[in-house]
């Protein structure tokens, strides 16, 4: 029942990092190599467009695992990726250089090198550091040792040290490399590690990326989504704060409830925030109605809502779906809090909460102090019972 937020929706940072091809006359570029272990299997050259991935070239490759792609140099550096079924190689290719790959299956997106292009040997390297953070942060999931708290608290801060990482000795360091625009859009799952929506300091590294962009490549579309993406952000950013300022949210309430708050409107237009359900125990609920699975999981929420309610059990249920029309529609005959992100998959609550698919829940208890997410649950009338 459950389903990755990249299953649930096509929208990724590789996505909006990529953009058009503008070409350089006739001068072309070439990517070859040899995948050994692939013997018989379709390989893709694919270029990462503002509309996704579009294939661009494929072969079947025989037993010797050999290949060769060209295609037309663009004015401004450009990003593709080598894939065979969810094995990918990402490659940037600057003007008329050849860059070649040796590699092997399985796993080809970890056992490769590459040769002729130094922006490809340093995206290697942050895909590497990227893969490794990732294993440390399902490490810190499963461990049944640490409670909620400590996991987020963990989790955060080895993401702080993979930025502050990237960001100073790769990206401060030369943001006019391909390398350093790859690294902007690294993610966690469905999240950004660089937000600029949310994060003033991620603002200020997407800016440096932007900034010579606009000086080496003025005229690239690339450079162009950057500089509105930084300005965008920094829109964001100002509307939050002027919000919380409005509404006299105070950052210190997470330190006090133990819990990270979470403030949004619900389906008559009220504001709702989680710590106002102190004293009562919390299903907190991360949901899409947008979903196949939907009507069948509100059903089992319902069972879970008229059972316990009347003891004490609420139901705070943050929907991510894009249409607010819709969402209303959904929840109109629901009897829980329904709120609804307008933020969406970008939400800030999603990556505090460290939300790595869809739909996810967490239990609350009375004292406002998060207790068990659902990975750690195995028989939830126990637990609320426990609870309650």
């Amino acid at each position: 029942m459950k389903k990755t937020i990249f299953n649930l929706f096509a929208v990724t940072a590789v996505v909006v990092a990529a953009f058009t091809l503008g070409s350089c006359g006739n001068k072309k570029f070439r990517i070859d190599g040899q995948i050994s272990g692939a013997d018989g299997s379709m390989l893709y050259l694919e270029n990462l467009s503002l509309d996704g991935p579009v294939a661009v070239d494929s072969v079947k490759l025989g037993a010797e695992g050999t290949f060769e792609f060209t295609g037309d140099a663009s004015q401004a550096p450009e990003f593709y990726r080598l894939r065979i079924e969810g094995d990918i190689v990402n490659i940037s290719i600057d003007s008329t250089e050849t860059v070649s790959i040796k590699a092997s299956m399985p796993g080809m997106a970890a056992n490769y090198t590459v040769e002729g292009s130094e922006n490809c040997a340093v995206i290697k390297e942050l895909a590497m550091k990227q893969m490794a953070l990732q294993t440390q942060i399902i490490a810190i999931q499963n461990n049944a040792m640490l409670g909620l708290d400590a996991t987020r608290d963990s989790i955060m801060k080895i993401i702080d040290a993979y930025k502050n990482d990237v960001k100073m000795n790769y990206i401060f360091k030369d943001p006019m490399k391909s390398s350093s625009y790859f690294a902007l859009f690294q993610t966690i799952g469905n999240s950004l590690i660089f937000n600029p929506r949310q994060n003033e300091d991620d603002i200020k590294v997407f800016a440096a990326v932007a900034t010579s962009w606009d000086v080496y490549h003025p005229d690239a579309v690339r450079g162009k989504n950057l500089h509105n993406i930084t300005i965008e952000g920094m829109k964001n950013i100002r509307i939050v704060q002027n919000k919380m300022a409005k509404q006299g949210i105070d950052p210190s309430r997470i330190t006090v409830s133990n819990i990270i708050d979470v403030t949004l409107l619900d389906n008559k237009g009220k504001a709702r925030s989680l710590t106002d359900l102190k004293g009562s125990v919390v299903l907190l609920d991360f949901h899409v109605f947008g979903t196949k699975e939907s009507t069948k999981r509100i059903m089992k929420l319902r069972e879970i809502y008229n059972k316990y309610h009347d003891r004490g059990l609420e139901i705070y249920q943050v929907s991510l779906d894009p249409d607010e029309h819709f969402w209303k529609t959904q929840t109109a005959a629901l009897p829980w809090i329904s709120v609804r992100d307008p933020q969406g998959l970008n939400s800030r609550n999603l990556s505090s909460y460290n939300v790595q698919s869809l739909p996810t829940f967490f239990l609350v208890d009375r004292s406002n102090v998060l207790y068990k997410r659902d990975a750690q649950i195995q028989d939830l009338d126990a637990e609320i019972q426990k609870l309650l």
